[in-house]
């Protein structure tokens, strides 16, 4: 039990750290247009504490997590050219923990994204069901 318990910490690990290099390919100029979109979508989805998927919902509550996440990135990963994941994946372990993560940066961005998406949800809502 114990040893699933390390290979499933490290393996969380890794995905974390992917992450952080998935958020400096997505700076790379030599991304490509739609690997770029996606990287910031996984990125932002990994960071945001809104979930696509309510975590109170009975079994699929955890399924963005455990499920989506996890091949996001993986698809991510294949849409970036390997020399720019080598060089991204070089400054994630050359960072240091403090430099991450600006937290009211990050708060700011997440819930701008959020209102972004909910005003659009809003008003295709209103094209459709009240415009006459």
């Amino acid at each position: 039990m114990r040893r699933w318990q390390n290979r499933l910490k490290s393996w969380a690990e890794h995905l974390e750290k992917e992450v952080v290099a998935l958020y400096f390919a997505y700076r790379d100029a030599r991304t490509p247009w739609y690997a770029r979109y996606f990287c910031g979508f996984i990125v932002v989805m990994t960071i945001s504490p809104i979930d696509l998927i309510p975590d109170f919902i009975p079994i699929f509550g955890y399924l963005d997590d455990a499920l989506f996440l996890p091949l996001g990135i993986w698809l991510a990963l294949k849409m970036i050219p390997a020399e720019v994941m080598d060089d991204s994946r070089q400054k994630a372990m050359d960072l240091q923990p403090s430099q991450l993560v600006d937290k009211r940066k990050s708060i700011l961005l997440i819930v701008s994204i959020w209102i972004t998406f909910l005003v659009i949800l809003c008003w295709v809502l209103y094209l459709i069901f009240w415009r006459k």
